[in-house]
């Protein structure tokens, strides 16, 4: 089949494309910027197409001649996420009908009874407004995705790690029916392949009926954790749960809050109506144990694909691009010279953040994580997926990959809280004498009184954070090929 994927650069998305190769089937990848599939595996095996699910023009033109139209965006991040998705889902339920698309798949999240949380109640609406469209669609819908990386895992991993003991709100006592990113991937993949008559909606979720609680005390026992204590008390309400793991995990408020929201329900598949379509794997449905194991797995293994940050937000342009025009930028531009050789440089350069932290004053950039996750921002604790190799759009800390040009430049663009847009770019530059020149550059673009007063209010500490990163990651080259040619000499 040929089949289009809205969500090329996303954390369901980035997964399914390998297995609707393996499986056989064309893909074109849609993506915003499509410079984050730069680096992606399957790369050269796609066809990748600028597009933006906003845009009903892009949309017609990613669809057209397309069998299979696979809808896996949504806009949690965002504060109308619900007007958003509600126009982006119109325009490709259009598009596809225009387009004599044979399918659409589409994976949301299992509705429960009554009064729904906006998250839920969207992803209702968007499936609806899919199914509606002419097009045989096939809406998958989904509880806890355990899986490494993804938003809901990250959040149960977190919590359970970092607190022994815990005060929790009683939904954690609500029912939910987890299930491995491994079957969700299953379902998805021979979605594509279903009968025309088939149009509806569908729960999928693994063999375990759990607790959120259970689910923690489950995680705890696979990793070989002491069992978690917790108290829970009745006056946490979802907002203030939320507020409580956006500072103790990587997930931020503006994604803790609609998942909270969603946890007060109880969420269990109604019935296996996709049994009659879609058989389970060979091998059965992963229990809850099963998937933490394989999780955690690849998350020792540093093998993760695709994580939750990976759909950010699309880039503006940078103040010194050609388009940009007006306003006043601050700069602090820094340039040192080492003995190291230029790829030992970078190898120190493209491994920074995540567990090799900054190079900078440890406690000022700590304290502003903490003041970042305070505002309800991602603060330092996204970490990094590969602790020695970055691409393109990936999250890294408080920063995302905007430029990546090896082994040169690499630009981070800032996705912490500033009244204004900030950059940081380190470049190596090879020296004629076998040594390099460190040049390193933080941008910033002031928005309004309140951002040149930011920018004024920590310059004086520019010094101490962006000139010792500039020595710190000089010497932390001369230091690795010091320790190279003393390794080489005792051998």
């Amino acid at each position: 089949m040929r089949c289009v994927v809205f969500g090329a650069t996303g954390y369901i998305g980035g997964r399914l494309i390998p297995q609707l190769l393996a499986a056989g089937h064309e893909v074109r990848a849609v993506a915003r910027d499509p410079g984050k599939l730069a680096e992606v595996p399957w790369r050269e095996d796609v066809e990748i197409v600028r597009g933006d699910v906003t845009d009903p023009a892009s949309v017609a033109d990613a669809v057209q001649g397309q069998q299979v139209v696979y809808y896996l965006v949504h806009s949690l991040h965002q504060k109308d996420f619900v007007d958003i998705d509600r126009a982006a889902a119109d325009n490709v339920a259009k598009a596809a009908a225009q387009a004599n698309a044979e399918r659409i798949v589409y994976l949301g999240g299992i509705t429960p009874d009554g009064e729904l949380s906006p998250h839920l109640a969207s992803r209702k609406e968007v499936g609806e407004i899919l199914l509606a469209s002419g097009v045989p669609a096939a809406v998958l819908r989904a509880a806890i995705i355990i899986g490494s990386g993804s938003a809901s895992f990250e959040m149960l991993r977190y919590l359970t790690e970092r607190l022994p003991a815990m005060v929790t709100p009683r939904w954690v006592h609500n029912r939910i029916q987890p299930i491995a990113v491994r079957d969700v991937l299953h379902y998805l993949t021979r979605a594509a392949t279903l009968p025309p008559e088939v149009n509806g909606g569908f729960d999928i979720g693994g063999p375990d009926v759990v607790s959120y609680l259970d689910m923690m005390r489950r995680y705890a026992v696979v990793a070989g954790l002491q069992r978690r204590v917790v108290v829970p008390v009745p006056i946490l309400t979802p907002w203030l749960s939320a507020q409580w793991v956006n500072l103790v995990t990587p997930v931020p408020r503006s994604i803790a809050v609609p998942l909270i929201e969603s946890l007060v329900h109880e969420v269990i598949c109604r019935d296996h109506d996709i049994d009659g379509h879609i058989p389970p794997p060979a091998d059965g449905l992963a229990h809850v144990e099963h998937a933490i194991e394989l999780a955690l797995a690849k998350i020792r293994d540093a093998d993760v694909p695709t994580r939750w940050s990976d759909a950010g937000a699309p880039s503006d342009p940078l103040p010194t691009d050609p388009d940009w025009s007006g306003g006043s930028i601050y700069t602090d531009v820094r340039e040192t010279r080492t003995s190291a050789d230029p790829r030992t440089l970078w190898s120190v350069i493209e491994s920074i953040g995540g567990e090799h932290g900054w190079y900078s004053f440890p406690l000022a950039w700590s304290v502003r994580g903490w003041i970042d996750r305070l505002a309800g921002g991602v603060g330092l604790r996204r970490g990094r997926k590969d602790p020695r190799r970055l691409h393109v759009g990936e999250a890294l800390d408080w920063w995302r990959v905007e430029h990546l040009e090896r082994p040169h430049m690499l630009r981070l663009r800032a996705e912490m809280r500033v009244p204004g847009r900030a950059w940081l770019e380190l470049c190596v530059v090879p020296n004629g004498d076998g040594g390099a020149t460190y040049r390193q550059r933080a941008i910033f673009e002031p928005h309004g009184l309140a951002g040149h007063l930011y920018w004024k209010s920590i310059a004086p500490f520019h010094g101490v954070v962006f000139g010792g990163m500039s020595q710190n990651i000089t010497g932390a080259a001369e230091t690795l090929v010091s320790g190279a040619g003393a390794n080489h000499s005792r051998g």
